[in-house]
């Protein structure tokens, strides 16, 4: 099943080079279309050609990585030791096949909501994302510490200037802070980890099992050292948004709904709980944190941060920043599975970071459609637009089902799968915050359906100001059709994901099956 999208016949040493190339296609992509900014159409047509061919590059892997174990492949020794190094593994063909194939319907949405908000730069916005899809490239294929850091800080920098897109003195302000959290914590505390990792255990390999059993077996290292170098990876992660390292989120939501979307769905916020799993497993080691109790306290920060940011999404009328603090709660959901450190919640920590992705790209997308055909931000404003916009809000829905964890979307599949985690784990705390905070989710999401579907829209204004803009708002339909067949296409992958999971769901055993039980 895995293999299903695998070409056949293509020779094995093309395969193996699959890793870097797929890095190479969005960079290249990114100078051509840079080259073609003159011409929008052409440039446009650049940018989708570009993302399919990347998708077609990662879906090559699928069989290769199914057949046999991959071996790093290292593209340059920066100093003896330590390389920029490439390879496959499960939880990063996850986020590839995620990044790689959103990159695709992202690009047709974004035609759509550019030219119809008559957006400036729009080059540098085209560059700037496939620039920011060749880092996510680097640190899903990452085969070291040290790619995934430089990969993790490169994406960072490629996104400033679409968070400031607007260059409006607000979105400067939510760039600095943007920027300001996000290398701050990596440089602050990730960095001081891997030298730590680096002094003690003499590689920063991702290792199954990780890498300080033998240090902590011989007493080299003290179980609260490794403890504290473990909360320095999990909090030097800024971009998983786990509280108080989390204001850069709702901050963010300045730029144009195309980059939410890629700060939330494709790329930002996967490449933090990316991170977190990929060093829970692969450096600190599962088994390490099991025996030596060490990673408790992340369980009940997940926790935290899941019910705080739920409620806190309650009282948001702006509707991205009930979003982005949605996001911030069902990013610690996939923290949480790997918190409870037992290879079922990790493989439902791997399933949610698909299922959010497709779930919370719908509704991104929707959020910009009522922008651009309506000029609506507030959800106090969606009274009635259901019925002028049916395809976005009947799209909005399946992402909302998606979030609460109800059928028929993904977003059941991975609750299920984290219900599962909870009760083996016997965490009794665990099945309190998903049965809490299922019930805010639902609180902060239905009535925004309820609203658009079953309230009467308000009667248009007739006093004495211009008939210009603002009336034409009243009589809107639908957005752009580009911008209407991306987010159908993401609302259907998202019911798809319940009835076809193999993909995902299969990645996620091969992670699991190869942990300690």
């Amino acid at each position: 099943m895995i293999g299903m999208i695998a070409l056949a016949g293509l020779p094995t040493f093309e395969l193996q080079l699959s890793p870097i190339l797929a890095i190479a296609v969005p960079l290249i992509g990114a100078f051509l279309i840079a080259a073609a900014g003159r011409w929008p159409n052409l440039r446009e047509g650049v940018t989708i050609l570009t993302a399919v061919a990347l998708l077609w590059v990662v879906g090559n892997l699928n069989a290769f990585l199914e057949a046999t174990p991959s071996k790093a492949e290292a593209l340059v020794d920066v100093v003896p030791g330590m390389s920029l190094a490439f390879h496959l593994e499960p939880l990063g063909m996850i986020y590839a096949m995620i990044a790689s194939s959103l990159w695709i319907l992202n690009s047709i949405y974004s035609i759509g909501y550019m030219r119809g908000n008559k957006e400036k730069h729009q080059t540098r916005f085209y560059v700037c994302f496939a620039l920011s899809i060749a880092s996510v490239m680097g640190i899903a294929f990452s085969a070291n510490m040290f790619t995934l850091f430089v990969f993790y800080e490169a994406l960072s920098l490629v996104t400033f200037p679409l968070v400031t897109h607007k260059g409006t003195p607000e979105a400067i302000k939510a760039g600095r802070t943007y920027l300001g959290i996000l290398m701050g914590t990596s440089v602050c505390l990730m960095l001081p980890a891997m030298v730590a990792t680096y002094v003690y255990t003499g590689t920063l390999d991702f290792t199954q099992g990780g890498v300080f059993a033998q240090p902590l077996a011989n007493g080299d290292l003290s179980p609260a050292l490794f403890g504290l170098i473990f909360a320095m990876y999990m909090y030097g992660v800024g971009k998983a948004a786990l509280m108080p390292s989390h204001r850069w989120l709702p901050a963010a939501m300045v730029a144009p709904t195309p980059v939410s979307a890629l700060l939330h769905a494709v790329a930002v916020v996967k490449a933090g709980v990316f991170s977190v799993c990929k060093i829970s497993i692969y450096i600190i080691g599962v088994d390490q944190l099991r025996l030596y109790d060490q990673g408790g306290w992340l369980l009940y920060a997940a926790g935290g941060t899941i019910v705080i940011a739920s409620f806190i999404a309650l009282f948001q009328d702006n509707l991205k920043r009930r979003l982005a603090y949605s996001t911030i709660s069902q990013l610690s959901y996939i923290t949480l599975g790997a918190a409870l450190l037992w290879p079922i919640s990790v493989r439902a920590a791997a399933i949610h970071i698909a299922a959010h992705a497709f779930g919370k790209i719908t509704l991104f997308f929707a959020a910009g459609s009522i922008y651009t055909a309506a000029h609506k931000t507030k959800i106090s404003e969606l009274d009635g637009i259901g019925r002028k916009m049916p395809w976005t809000m009947a799209a909005f829905t399946v992402g909302t089902l998606s979030m609460i964890g109800l059928p028929p979307t993904g977003g059941f599949i991975s609750k299920w799968y984290l219900m599962q985690g909870a009760w083996t784990a016997q965490s009794g705390f665990a099945i309190a915050v998903l049965c809490t905070s299922t019930l805010l989710n639902a609180a902060y999401f239905l009535p925004i359906v309820y609203r658009a579907f079953f309230r009467k829209p308000p009667a248009p204004e007739h006093g004495d100001h211009a008939h210009g803009d603002d009336h034409d708002h009243h009589d809107h339909g639908e957005a752009p059709l580009p911008i209407v067949i991306a987010l159908t296409c993401t609302a259907a992958a998202t019911v798809g994901l319940f009835f076809y999971p193999d993909l995902f769901t299969g990645y996620a055993s091969m992670l699991a099956d190869a942990m300690p039980k």
